[in-house]
């Protein structure tokens, strides 16, 4: 089984092929730094645009690196929700297209369940797994009981860690995206007590009985801390430590969070799984000290961590492709008038969460 898949979803046009088998025939990503960077975030029609504009050449590009032909798919699977409407629309009329023009099968897929199931096929995860999904849009977590079926137990109740992350180095002035450049320069402090000591940050919601989060207020106590620096140009000796304080808040919050969840997943699920699994998925799984952080909790509670090796944490499309298959061996297909879904949570019936909103 081979299938072709389409990611447009936001700032990254991808095209990729996988087989059943696991093997990743092609994974061809353009990232939109640049067309992006001047604005400090993502422009929703620069980035529908870039993809029309692109999206056709990558998909040939796919097609050659992976030495088929077009006659060997089996179907197509696109990105139709959740992302930026324009972008979304882009990739899931080209995928509708070629479906038709080819007779073989439309697979709609939710981004974020692409992203949820990455692991099965990087490291043949069994479900149920527990997963921390942590991007720049959302912050959740969930149980993956089967392919379609989820259980949010926490979510975000205003910011995502992502947006905490890039929103926080906009503050500094740091380039876009702020995320990376956080990490690259929070690794350059060498002693990090005292950068906790010169600036404080809060753990929001550590102790409170939910899973959930909140990062509206650590981007505050952040905003806070940058008002005390001397006026004028800022200096690294200033925003490293303070890119350290905030790794680390963000992390400690992260883990406070999921030794929760995991401590209710052994309850819940332990007969279930003799190998249980955290799985941490989404842009922010990239970061390599919040990696560490969460290994040595899975150590501590018994736990196996898997986290997507690093080209596949962000946005691309071999884990629509991948997604793809999973519906696929379920006998799931889409007709070709499935509607783009800008919202589309992974737990439809989750109680909702006063503040979360869409973010749910």
């Amino acid at each position: 089984m081979i299938v072709l898949g389409i990611e447009t979803s936001c700032d990254e046009t991808a095209a990729a092929i996988v087989t059943d088998k696991r093997d990743i025939l092609s994974n061809i990503v353009l990232r939109q730094l640049e067309e992006h960077a001047v604005y400090g975030g993502v422009v929703p029609e620069i980035a529908a645009r870039t993809h029309l504009e692109h999206l056709d050449r990558l998909i040939r590009a796919a097609v050659q690196d992976s030495k088929i032909s077009l006659k060997e798919i089996d179907a197509i699977a696109a990105t139709c929700g959740p992302g930026l409407i324009g972008g979304v629309l882009v990739g899931m009329m080209t995928a509708k297209a070629m479906a038709s023009a080819l007779n073989i099968p439309f697979l709609a897929i939710n981004h974020l369940e692409a992203h949820a199931l990455t692991p099965r096929l990087t490291d043949d995860i069994e479900f149920p797994y527990l997963i921390l999904l942590v991007s720049g849009g959302h912050t959740q977590i969930l149980v993956a009981e089967d392919v379609g079926t989820y259980r949010r137990w926490g979510t975000t109740l205003d910011d995502a860690a992502g947006e905490c992350f890039d929103k926080s180095a906009k503050l500094m002035g740091l380039p876009y995206p702020g995320g990376p450049e956080i990490e690259k320069l929070a690794a350059k402090v060498k002693d990090k007590a005292a950068a906790l000591e010169r600036f404080p940050l809060p753990r929001p919601m550590q102790h409170h009985k939910s899973c959930d989060f909140s990062f509206s207020g650590l981007k505050s106590a952040v905003r806070t801390h940058v008002e005390t620096l001397p006026t004028g140009a800022l200096t690294e000796n200033d925003i490293a430590p303070l890119c350290a304080s905030l790794q680390e808040a963000i992390a400690e919050t992260l883990i406070s969070r999921c030794e929760r969840a995991i401590l209710r997943f052994k309850e819940t699920y332990g007969a279930q799984n003799k190998n249980p699994a955290l799985v941490v998925v989404g842009g922010v799984s990239a970061n390599k000290a919040i990696r560490k952080s969460l290994d040595a909790l899975c150590r501590e509670q018994g736990l196996h961590l898997s986290a997507a090796p690093l080209e596949l944490c962000t946005d691309n499309a071999a884990m629509i492709a991948w997604a793809g298959i999973e519906r696929l061996k379920k006998g799931l297909t889409d007709p070709l008038d499935f509607k783009a879904r800008p919202r589309w949570p992974l737990d439809p019936d989750a109680e909702p969460r006063h503040g979360a909103g869409v973010k749910a």
